[in-house]
């Protein structure tokens, strides 16, 4: 879906459910108010196939504005301090964006969905508790700053799943001693779907939804016979067959296909590959 700035993700679920008449609705990564871009929202029994795009990578483009910190980190929250970004010099900022690219310990936003002792951080931080969540490993594939006119960056970045980037711009602004915050950002990819194929929440229809094996077009992929067939829509193991190589096989699932058709993902169980998440009907 292309979301707009200013409803939930949760919102984008709500109208396609009354959209389309399904009640099993869920999206692969949220998207918060402000920001606007690709929400994949996934459908019925794909949203079983979820998990296997979690791995994916997603692509933003955005602006972060130097000098002013927030207490969400972005430009919806109440500001916390400000400080003069005057003396950032390019040689400083291409070294301090330079330093952020590959694996850093990210610090997620107080006002997160992060679990802090079983409860959302974002209810902590309303209630007025100091909140700061447990660090965690990131990978920043890609950043880029496109035009540095300041008190604004306008960049690009490719992040692992799970990335704030609210974090990074709060970061970066840290990083350079002056603060920032991140304010806007719009989702351009997650893995191999483009924001540019995306349409609007309110202009879906049942034709517009896309064939659920594109969330598991990255796994093995095996043809199967008829037979086999009716024993993987009832959750039956098949036969793996012959091992590609004299080496062990890779714990790693397989996409099992029907004539085109994705019917369950599977893994190998011994010489039987067990179907571990069923997607077609019987």
């Amino acid at each position: 879906m292309a979301k707009p700035a200013g409803p939930t993700s949760h919102d984008v679920v709500d109208v396609i459910r009354r959209v389309l008449g399904v009640q099993r609705v869920g999206h692969l990564g949220t998207l918060d108010p402000f920001a606007k871009g690709l929400l994949v929202v996934v459908v019925g029994r794909a949203t079983r196939l979820a998990p296997f795009a979690a791995g994916w990578t997603k692509s933003y483009e955005g602006v972060i504005r130097l000098g002013i910190t927030t207490d969400t980190d972005d430009a919806t929250g109440a500001s916390l301090a400000t400080a003069p970004w005057t003396g950032v010099s390019l040689g400083q900022l291409a070294s301090v964006i330079a330093g952020f690219r590959g694996a850093y310990e990210q610090r997620p936003p107080a006002y997160s969905a992060v679990k802090i002792e079983g409860e959302r951080a974002y209810k902590r931080a309303r209630r007025g508790e100091a909140v700061s969540p447990a660090p965690r490993r990131v990978e920043i594939h890609e950043l880029e700053i496109v035009e540095a006119a300041v008190p604004d960056l306008q960049f690009r970045a490719t992040v692992s799943g799970g990335t704030y980037l609210r974090s990074l711009a709060r970061d970066i602004g840290a990083a350079l001693g002056c603060g920032a915050h991140l304010a806007a950002l719009r989702r351009t990819a997650v893995g191999p779907l483009r924001l540019s194929d995306a349409v609007a929440p309110e202009a879906v229809t049942p034709a517009a939804v896309r064939d659920p094996a594109v969330l598991v077009s990255h796994l093995s992929r095996r043809e199967v016979t008829d037979d086999e067939r009716g024993a993987i829509v009832h959750g039956r193991p098949i036969p793996a067959g012959p091992a590609p190589s004299p080496e062990p096989r890779a714990p790693s699932p397989v996409a099992l296909f029907a004539g085109g058709e994705l019917l369950a993902v599977a893994e190998h169980v011994g010489e039987l590959l067990k179907p571990r998440v069923v997607v077609a009907e019987a």
